[in-house]
């Protein structure tokens, strides 16, 4: 599925308090899926690491009460126990858990119940895992343990959608083109042994984080390269060599029907991502007619990608006329 699948997918099962596994590669935002859905979905988040608990965690500590003995939940199972409003269990990373504790979820998972102990009907279970061959310490789900979920699904990395989570969470807009220019490196992941990473949403992201701290040119690409490995630094830096030869945008809106309009797509891609970024509701008037310059899919790109940076730019009689022209293509 992809991310917006997924998200919906993840909403209606803790509205419905169903339990879903989540599967895929490490780094394509799993984690970051269900936390948007609890949010949506107006629940509590408890996130927890099977990998490094006990079963007793999910059984509780044994004790001595008046003349018998029995075991006492604590931490996260007496939050389980107590809770009150719409909570979301995660299970992150379930399939490094040893199946002594994977054992000890499955009882929570089906039957809502451990040694006597009710889980509140508020809680809903929800899981992810890396797949065997990402090399992430993955040695397998108990069988029992998957039957527990409803319905396991993989996610898979979109680079729209991607495009749209990173404008929206200011990632450099030089970076999103890049990602749209070479659309295979949002995600290459190749496992390894070596001390390096690969493209992977996450990684992409970090060299996002890497480029806004303003690094100086010659630390640029070993910098990406420890963040997405050297194939995606070396492409990155022939790209942003192209972005910043670009002439100043700014200028082009000054005179737009006039202004150098590029005919290869590393070049377009680049210059709709500068213009993008400083689209605002005083200069839609000259965005749009140097949008009706360019093909039509870099016109398109060029105003939703404004739309994103601005949405005040959609009240515009510019961008509304523009939008009516391309009432095909935007619906």
């Amino acid at each position: 599925m992809k991310p917006s699948q997924l998200r919906t997918l993840l909403e209606n099962a803790i509205t419905a308090r169903t339990p879903v596994l989540i599967k895929g590669a490490p780094g394509v935002g799993k984690t970051d899926l269900v936390t948007q859905a609890s949010e949506t979905a107006g629940a509590d988040l408890v996130i927890s690491h099977p990998v490094v608990d006990e079963p007793i965690d999910y059984k509780g500590l044994p004790a001595i009460r008046e003349d018998h003995a029995e075991f006492l939940p604590f931490g996260t199972l007496r939050k389980l126990i107590d809770a009150d409003r719409s909570t979301v269990y995660f299970m992150d990373d379930l399939g490094q858990a040893p199946p002594a504790v994977q054992a000890a979820a499955m009882q929570l998972i089906l039957a809502r119940r451990i040694n006597g102990y009710q889980v509140a009907d508020q809680v809903c279970f929800m899981a992810a895992t890396n797949r065997k061959r990402d090399k992430a310490g993955v040695a397998g789900i108990l069988e029992p343990v998957k039957s527990r979920f409803v319905s396991i699904v993989e996610l898979e990395p979109d680079v729209e959608e991607w495009a749209a989570w990173a404008a929206c969470y200011n990632l450099p807009p030089e970076l999103i083109a890049f990602i749209r220019f070479r659309p295979q490196l949002l995600f290459d992941f190749t496992p390894t042994s070596e001390m390096k990473n690969s493209p992977c949403p996450r990684t992409v992201a970090n060299v996002g984080r890497l480029m806004a701290m303003g690094l100086p040119e010659s630390l640029e690409f070993e910098a990406y390269a420890g963040a997405a490995g050297e194939g995606f630094a070396a492409e990155l830096m022939g790209f942003l060599k192209i972005f910043r030869q670009l002439p100043d945008p700014k200028l082009i809106l000054m005179e737009p029907e006039k202004a150098y309009v590029p005919d290869d797509p590393a070049t377009l891609y680049a210059i709709c991502a500068a213009l993008a970024r400083l689209a605002e509701p005083g200069n839609m008037d000259a965005l749009v007619v140097y949008a009706a310059h360019l093909p039509e899919e870099f016109s398109v790109l060029l105003l939703t990608d404004s739309e994103r940076q601005n949405p005040s730019i959609v009240n515009t009689r510019a961008y509304a006329k523009w939008a009516a022209r391309h009432h095909s293509v935007m619906t």
